[in-house]
């Protein structure tokens, strides 16, 4: 049987052909080719089946394709977690790309290295970096990332940006996948169940790149999404209800900001 790959690069896809040759090569140039493509599709008429069946005629090696996934990005990242076979699994989702060829080995060292500092010696659960922002063909500067805390993540101060997280799969199996019934905040849910166990390790460096454009889900549906985030901060209150409280005030200023930019818009 053939040794398992250390990665499981998970990429969804819907009519993506705009995007994902970029998420391809970025794939390809890693240093470290230790991984699994899996490719979870939802019935792609524009092209996209095209380029991946082309992606896997000409680079062959781990990768396959999982067709026709109905039901949401949520069960198309679990169903991708049910494929994977590594040991790390990753979501690549097709409108990113990773940011330079060297990230999949940065991640893997950090694995390998453990946790420091204070839990020196620990397993390390999972690894998250920062994100490059590409609007409007511009890409932004990166954000500051606050160090690690379960308390500061409750209270919103401190973010996971979904693109650039890597989870080890049995983490996965300790507290469950994404939750199939949420639309926008299934990853902040995902992070606070497993913050509450392990505590992740930070890479202060962009590892990917995240198109942020019109037909986003996070960007065409900000009301919604933060609606939607604030019933899932509200179920892991309990666990720091201080931060939590924290969160409310912010919560409330932001919904605030949305609510005004809606009634700016013309009719």
């Amino acid at each position: 049987m053939p040794n398992k790959p250390t990665f499981s690069i998970v990429t969804c896809t819907w009519n993506s052909a705009a995007t994902l040759a970029d998420t391809l090569a970025s794939v390809q140039s890693q240093t470290c080719q230790d991984f699994e493509h899996i490719f979870v599709d939802g019935g792609s008429t524009d092209g996209t089946l095209e380029m991946i069946a082309a992606y896997l005629r000409d680079r062959p090696g781990n990768k396959r394709v999982l067709r026709d996934v109905g039901g949401g990005i949520s069960r198309a990242m679990n169903q991708g977690i049910e494929a994977a076979q590594g040991e790390y699994i990753a979501h690549l989702h097709s409108d990113d790309y990773y940011n330079g060829p060297d990230v999949l080995a940065t991640v893997k060292r950090c694995f390998e290295e453990g946790q420091q500092g204070k839990g020196a010696g620990r397993q390390v659960d999972w690894v998250y970096g920062n994100i490059q922002v590409l609007k409007d063909g511009r890409m932004v500067p990166p954000y500051a990332m606050p160090a690690w805390s379960y308390r500061s993540f409750v209270a919103g101060r401190a973010s996971v940006p979904h693109p650039a997280v890597f989870v080890r799969k049995s983490a996965f199996e300790r507290v469950g996948m994404f939750d199939e019934k949420l639309k926008y905040a299934m990853d902040i849910d995902l992070w606070l169940r497993l913050g509450a166990v392990s505590a992740p390790v930070m890479i202060d460096q962009p590892l990917t790149v995240f198109r942020d454009h019109a037909g986003s889900v996070s960007s065409a549906n900000k009301l919604k999404a933060r609606q939607e985030e604030f019933t899932v901060r509200r179920r892991h209150m309990d666990k720091a209800p201080l931060a939590f409280g924290i969160y409310c005030l912010r919560y409330m200023k932001r919904v605030r900001e949305l609510q005004a930019e809606a009634r700016a818009v013309p009719a």
